[in-house]
């Protein structure tokens, strides 16, 4: 995975303007209404992206809705539809931190042990130090965004982190990291006595409903798997790296997509520690401004202006390190906010966004890497207008 391109753009227009501060939940809006809303946010982006598939999922009240635009692939001319899956880049961390959360939910992982205690190859290193909590919120001291390129495999990993030495006190600063997160979800899984990806395909998702996806694309989907492309317009997929199933390796579709996000929005139905899991995720530990760390998902208060969410997602929270204001003890979801991850691949670029107390929800997934601003926009615009 590339270090995530992102764009800090100023609020103006419509898209400035507050969501609704209204505790009720989101208006109905008829089909045609929430595609007039969509059509007008949405193709703009793509012609000035040059973004050849994209498609739009929306949850309001449990109800979903979806909008598909343009092609998965240019060369077979195949449109895009809510069961065509994309690569999700970084959104797989919401995946990995419920698998933690469900590991200690289930009373197998400790967030407070520390890391070698879980792990005992990693005795005698820095991850003395390090909690599993810490690796989990992107906290451990300085762990960088990506593997160094001779690190960058699952035999060479570990090495890396025996050898690694921090950069700063361990909790003290946010550094976002896919070794740090990465190897929270290791952890996580050798608690359950699996490996990762065989944690993640045969635990954490047949609990949660998803039968759509994946880690490893299986040939019975491939025709439903999208072609990315970059920058120059070339034809690109994601490759191998070490831990990457656990940092940015899911492949779903905005139909699963969706219902993993009305998973977080109504947990009622599934069972107590996956409950509980979800729960954790949507804690928050520590604030940095005004976003609120959880496990993979970040958190602002509601109503939120594009402004301060732009903020919150923008180059410097992504590339540098921040000093963190700890939550002791952790704060549970609060009554008014919203969730959100983005997610990146060279070839594909992801956004899925909620907030609980409307009950809606959107994801937005495209087969091309684009700013994570212009992601943002549409979704801020979107919502917004959902819940006046």
């Amino acid at each position: 995975m590339h270090p995530r391109k992102l764009t800090r753009l100023k609020s103006y227009g419509a898209f400035g303007l507050f969501f609704s501060t209204a505790a009720c939940l989101a208006a109905p809006h008829s089909e045609e209404q929430m595609r007039a809303l969509v059509d007008a946010t949405v193709t703009p982006v793509m012609q000035q992206q040059n973004i050849p598939g994209l498609a739009v999922a929306i949850t309001v009240d449990g109800q979903p809705h979806y909008f598909n635009y343009g092609v998965a692939a240019k060369d077979t001319g195949q449109k895009v539809s809510e069961n065509t899956l994309f690569e999700i880049g970084s959104v797989s961390k919401t995946f990995t931190a419920t698998l933690g959360g469900y590991a200690q939910a289930s009373g197998k992982l400790d967030f407070s042990a520390t890391a070698s205690s879980v792990l005992p190859t990693l005795r005698g290193s820095a991850f003395d130090k390090i909690s599993v909590l810490q690796l989990g919120t992107y906290s451990a001291g300085g762990l960088p965004l990506q593997f160094p390129d001779n690190a960058d495999s699952s035999d060479k990993m570990l090495g890396y982190f025996q050898h690694w030495k921090p950069v700063y006190p361990a909790g003290s600063h946010r550094q976002y990291s896919n070794p740090s997160i990465g190897l929270f979800g290791f952890l996580a899984a050798k608690s359950l006595g699996q490996p990762f990806d065989q944690a993640m395909t045969e635990t954490l998702l047949p609990k949660l409903g998803l039968q759509h996806t994946f880690l490893k694309v299986p040939t019975t989907h491939a025709d439903l798997y999208a072609q990315g492309y970059d920058k120059t317009d070339k034809p690109v997929r994601v490759g191998p790296g070490a831990l990457d199933g656990e940092a940015y390796g899911v492949k779903t579709s905005a139909a699963d997509l969706l219902k993993y996000l009305d998973a977080n929005l109504n947990s009622a139905k599934l069972e107590a520690p996956l409950q509980k899991a979800i729960a954790l995720t949507h804690t928050g530990y520590y604030t940095v401004g005004e976003m609120t760390q959880g496990l993979g998902w970040e958190r602002y208060t509601y109503p939120i202006s594009l402004e301060r969410l732009l903020d919150g997602n923008s180059t410097p929270m992504a590339m540098e390190a921040h000093k963190v204001q700890w939550l002791n003890p952790p704060q549970p979801e609060p009554q008014n906010v919203l969730f959100n991850k983005t997610g990146s691949t060279s070839g594909f670029g992801a956004y899925a966004a909620f907030v609980p107390s409307k009950k809606i929800g959107i994801v937005i997934l495209a087969n091309r890497n684009y700013p994570n601003a212009e992601r943002v926009k549409i979704a801020h615009r979107i919502l917004g207008e959902l819940a006046e």
